[in-house]
């Protein structure tokens, strides 16, 4: 089988890192068609051996984009193609019927109740949403959260099969030596306690929230912030009188790549608690990568534990209301002291070899004409 991805763009984001993890584990020939931005991920595929393209898409109304990505498809003589994210949704599914390929497969990785990607859900938003879903065979949702939300639109519950995102355990897995580097690497003392933060760094994220909760916590106490984006400006601004106690990684590669500077996993090693302030969440990969390296977490939403009984992640807990809550909960955590960074059933059950799997079964769906069971065990209790 030969199949191609369409995605929006490959700079770092949840969706971008989560394509390269799974295509190291698809037993299919794939390459990778980006629609803009050919950024970090993009030489991190290539660095895989994955052949990735760069449609050079000059913006949400380049029709002129259209006939080459279908060019594109045709010469690639692909069997299925996938598409990621909103936009490569929309062009990629028209290209793809234009180019004759009738097997298509979308996942939905950003779909919440009042937003997608940023921007806000409308009726004119969910009609075109609508209108390409339906020349596509199955729409992949990363949540049974986000598959309710995808049948409340309009989706037919058969079209709809849930994989949820994956990780790969191993990286994540804590090391007390890795946690004394990273923390020289960045200037944080051994015995700080350091509360983690991972994301795009946008309005959505709240991550002004964990700054606002620093100035409340005791001065042994520091925020690291991994990631890049729009409000980092703003964000350091507004932690302009704690610039001693909040550390910027700016971007940083989701997996051990061989560049200079620590990577994710290596992050979560120097962390003692992981908080994750977003209101609105289709997944939570941030949360499951954490409780991979053992970390306690408090969130405030995040479906990949939600829709898990609450033994799979016993020291994820929810917190609800901004600055004073997530400070009061905070202070908990430090002080009931330092854990023994276990891996809980929840980390576990989000493998992606077993996401890779249920991947495969949706191709082979598509392929042949048939619909998957919306209701498969990856979105039951973990087994």
């Amino acid at each position: 089988m030969r199949a191609l991805h369409i995605i929006t763009g490959l700079g770092i984001g949840g969706a971008e890192q989560q394509l390269r993890l799974l295509l190291r584990h698809l037993p299919v020939e794939c390459d990778v068609v980006t629609l803009t931005n050919p950024g970090p991920v993009a030489a991190g595929l290539r660095a895989d051996g994955v052949r990735v393209a760069d449609l050079a898409m000059g913006g949400n109304r380049d029709l002129a984009a259209l006939p080459r990505l279908a060019r594109l498809i045709r010469r690639g003589r692909y069997d299925l193609v996938h598409t990621h994210l909103y936009r490569a949704c929309l062009y990629g599914r028209l290209a793809a019927r234009l180019a004759g390929v009738r097997a298509v497969v979308a996942t939905e990785h950003s779909l919440g109740d009042s937003q997608m990607e940023g921007r806000p859900l409308n009726s004119g938003v969910r009609a075109l949403y609508l209108a390409g879903e339906r020349l596509g065979r199955s729409t992949v949702a990363v949540s049974p959260t986000v598959a309710a939300r995808l049948t409340r639109w309009g989706v037919p519950e058969p079209r709809i099969a849930v994989v949820p995102n994956g990780i790969d355990l191993e990286p994540f897995r804590f090391d007390p030596e890795r946690r004394k580097r990273v923390r020289a690497q960045l200037g944080i003392p051994d015995d700080a306690f350091v509360i983690g933060g991972i994301g795009r760094l946008t309005p959505g994220k709240r991550f002004d929230v964990l700054i606002q909760a620093l100035a409340q916590l005791p001065p042994d106490c520091r925020l690291l912030l991994v990631g890049g984006g729009p409000e980092e400006g703003a964000l350091r601004r507004a932690a302009a009188g704690l610039s001693d106690r909040v550390v910027f990684t700016g971007e940083v590669p989701g997996l051990p790549d061989g560049s200079p500077g620590p990577d994710l996993p290596a992050l979560t090693s120097a962390m003692d608690v992981l908080a994750a302030p977003s209101p609105e969440e289709a997944f939570g990969l941030a949360v499951v990568e954490a409780l991979a390296a053992g970390l306690p977490v408090r969130y405030a939403s995040c479906p990949a534990v939600a829709d898990l009984p609450p033994e799979a992640a016993p020291d994820a807990l929810r917190v609800s209301g901004g600055a004073d809550a997530y400070a009061a909960a905070l202070t908990e955590v430090r002080a009931a002291g330092p854990g023994p960074r276990t891996v809980p059933e929840a980390a576990r059950h989000y493998c992606i070899t077993r996401s890779a799997a249920r991947l495969m079964d949706v191709y082979a769906a598509a392929l042949t004409r048939t619909v998957p069971s919306p209701r498969h065990p990856h979105g039951g209790s973990p087994s």
